[in-house]
């Protein structure tokens, strides 16, 4: 028994390690294989593979119903003047992060060098006229966009149908109820994938290592650098100049009054975690009415992904540059707008920001080989880009009460406020 015991010790010590820690040691063991054994290596090629074809199996039924049903659920909240300033806030705050994660990656270049282009025959699509992209915005065939992988086509038909689900009412409860299962199962199902992941990409590290070595790890240093720069633009550049231009506000004041939310966010890499403790920051340190923060920080849960958009964008000029495809005009607007509209529907569950970045990466001709480079670094990311988001969802929180005259300045303006045993001494 004891021997039996000492056998299956390592294995209960590797069931026990969290998702992320699996995976990253999935990558660094697929970089020593690869650099160890580079002819046995080449042979884990078909299981790389298979990871993902299963990603693009999940790909386009997840986000389809995950867009039906974020509609769906802002619908449901039959949104008052202040709901809909916080959609309006969150959207182009998302925006706006979307186009600093682009300029990040257009400037530092962080997939030049890795010159992966060799190692898949892939042919780039061509750059489509202004006619041909209007043309292609709407499906003729919802199915056949779904069974060829038009993302763009998929995402509009899902909004379409999200809206006209609202519109018809209590009619309409079914079909939500329906789309809600099966976005639900959809999580499941990725869950269960990022399950496999470890193996996924420790077989795919180890096919491109054995290719191209070293080279592939000096890129993904340069990711994580250019991911967290991006990130303190967008923290410290947006949300002050919006505090600033938008509320006449003194931006010290919100990050000093943050920082316990930020730390638990940067921390956890979970927002729901962190959402009541952002409420506290919000009421009892900033000033922000309890009617304003019931409201809006909701709907930040919803749809306020700034931090994962922003990382998207850094990531798909990664993969672009890696494997020396050029994007264009049209590519740069596509990826804008699929990641903010992939922002109302992305669920907070783990897994789901590397399947929102499939939809990215798709919806430009990317390959998703590509996927199995960041899914390595990925809780790297991670942290950074949640609190972003958590930093987003207060900020709109204290415009809306400044605006509906909701937020106590005194309150706002007092470095000792809330400072209590719940929340911690500063």
């Amino acid at each position: 028994m004891q021997f039996q015991g000492m056998v299956f010790a390592p294995w209960r010590i590797w069931t026990r390690r969290s998702l992320w820690f699996k995976t990253l040691l999935g990558m660094l063991a697929g970089i020593a294989l690869g650099l160890g054994m580079p002819e046995q290596a080449l042979l884990f090629k078909p299981f790389g593979t298979l990871f993902v074809n299963t990603i693009k199996m999940l790909m386009v039924p997840l986000i389809f119903c995950s867009v039906i049903t974020g509609i769906c659920t802002l619908g449901k909240r039959h949104l008052d003047h202040t709901g809909v300033k916080a959609v309006c806030l969150y959207l182009g705050s998302t925006t706006l992060a979307i186009c600093i994660g682009l300029l990040m990656g257009w400037l530092l270049e962080p997939g030049t060098g890795a010159a992966l282009h060799n190692s898949i025959v892939f042919i780039a699509p061509g750059h489509p006229t202004l006619e041909q992209v209007l043309g292609d915005l709407m499906p003729a065939n919802p199915l056949q966009a779904m069974a060829e992988g038009k993302v763009v086509q998929v995402v509009v038909f899902a909004v379409a149908l999200g809206l006209a689900i609202n519109a018809i009412g209590t009619q309409g409860e079914p079909a939500e109820r329906l789309f809600a299962s099966l976005a639900a199962a959809m999580n499941k199902l990725t869950q269960v994938l990022m399950l496999l992941a470890p193996y996924g990409v420790c077989a795919l590290m180890a096919w491109l290592a054995a290719r191209y070595g070293l080279e592939l790890l000096l890129p993904l240093l340069k990711v994580i650098g250019a991911v967290y720069l991006g990130c303190l633009l967008h923290v410290l550049g947006v949300y002050s100049g919006m505090l600033l231009l938008l509320a006449r506000l003194n931006p010290w004041h919100y990050f000093r009054s943050i920082l316990d939310a930020q730390a638990l966010a940067f921390t956890s890499s979970s927002s729901a975690t962190t959402q009541p403790l952002s409420m506290q920051c919000a009421e009892q340190r900033l000033g922000v009415s309890q009617r304003v923060t019931n409201t809006v920080l909701p709907i930040g849960a919803t749809i306020n992904m700034d931090g994962t958009a922003l990382y998207q964008g850094v990531t798909a000029l990664f993969v672009a540059q890696a494997f020396g495809i050029d994007l264009h005009l049209f590519d740069y607007l596509t990826i804008i707008v699929i990641a903010v509209l992939a922002s109302i529907g992305t669920a907070g569950a783990p897994g789901t920001g590397l399947m929102t970045l499939t939809l990215v990466l798709t919806s430009v001709g990317l390959p998703l080989e590509g996927v199995a480079l960041i899914a390595g670094i990925d809780r790297i990311l991670d942290m950074a880009r949640t609190t972003v988001n958590v930093s987003g969802d207060i900020l709109v929180s204290v415009l809306i009460a400044k605006r509906e005259g909701e937020l106590d300045l005194a309150t706002y303006h007092d470095p000792d406020a809330g400072d209590d045993p719940e929340l911690g001494e500063r």
